[in-house]
């Protein structure tokens, strides 16, 4: 009886969210990290870059941002004439949180000439000090598009800006000290042992991962990325090494193919997930429709200069 509750109460928020959508003209932008429920009210599901460039784009009074605080940031900072929402403001990014806005303005300083290039895992206060933002789908074009011989200062994620300079053999890249919890804690060694009972396995991976999960990998990529690789490979199985939101948007394109998330090092956990993606809920979500609250509301000196360093980047796209 109580699982029959469950599914009423599903369905139920469901038809509310789609009927507030209706009366308020709002649209729901989701990542892909958000939990399945989340994924089904979404009138847009993509990875950062996409939902960056979607965000210019709709047709609504209103934006409703299913992730994390940052994404709503963004959205907020192309979209200034809009009412941006989002459900669950203590919804943080453990990536983002390690680059302090005000610590970041006094290593900049530290080396005059450079050129930044932040992730846009950043606050808006990170995104203002920078010149072109990048995600994981396009870091490697945005880094190529600058003068070999410009020096750079990549942030925040030490991994993905590892990775981005071995690709391109860039020794002028001064990387800044951040990581993503989800994607710094997974075990190489249960990752080679799944390895070994699915002899047939893809293993794919984010570039957020750490170097040695990632020279394990045999396909490294966003989530955007991951995804399309997954349609193209004849393999029917993979080794998913990302956060496990990823999974049913995965099963839903591919319902023939067998997806293994990866394991952390944590022995309680058989997969990764981001704890502040899966504060975003049905309830939440309905709760700020309603109320059309919280709002994103951005000082807007700081926005615009945000502003010019993601433009530069979806040109670059």
């Amino acid at each position: 009886m109580k699982e029959k509750m469950t599914v009423d109460n599903r369905t139920a928020l469901r038809r509310k969210i789609e009927e507030l959508k209706r009366q308020k003209r709002a649209v729901i932008l989701a990542h892909y990290y958000t939990t399945p429920d989340v994924q089904q009210v979404a009138d847009f599901l993509g990875d950062s870059l996409a939902l960056s460039v979607q965000a210019q784009q709709v047709d609504a009074d209103i934006i409703l941002f299913a992730g994390v605080h940052f994404m709503a940031e963004t959205a907020k900072v192309l979209c200034p004439d809009k009412k941006v929402l989002i459900p669950c403001p203590e919804a943080g990014c453990s990536l983002a949180e390690s680059c302090d806005a005000a610590e970041f303005a006094a290593f900049k300083a530290r080396y005059p000439g450079y050129k930044v290039v932040s992730y846009v895992n950043t606050t808006v206060g990170v995104k203002a000090l920078t010149d072109i933002c990048c995600t994981s789908s396009n870091a490697l074009k945005v880094v190529e598009s600058l003068p070999a011989d410009q020096p750079l200062i990549f942030a925040p994620d030490r991994n993905l800006g590892s990775y981005i300079q071995k690709l391109t053999g860039r020794r002028n890249m001064v990387l800044w000290n951040g990581a993503c919890h989800v994607h710094e804690e997974f075990s190489l060694e249960k990752l080679l042992a799944l390895k070994r009972e699915h002899p047939a396995a893809r293993v794919v991976a984010h570039p957020e991962c750490r170097a040695y999960i990632l020279e394990a990998a045999d396909y490294v990529g966003s989530t955007a990325g991951i995804l399309d690789y997954c349609g193209r490979s004849d393999a029917q199985e993979f080794i998913v090494v990302t956060e496990a939101g990823i999974l049913a948007e995965m099963q839903r394109r591919y319902p023939d193919k067998h997806f293994i998330p990866a394991p952390p090092d944590d022995e309680t956990c058989a997969c990764n997930n981001c704890k502040y993606m899966k504060m975003v809920t049905l309830e939440n979500i309905a709760e700020c429709l309603e109320h059309e609250s919280p709002e994103i509301e951005l000082d807007e000196e700081v926005r615009r200069a945000a502003e010019r360093s993601i433009r530069n980047m979806i040109a670059i796209r």
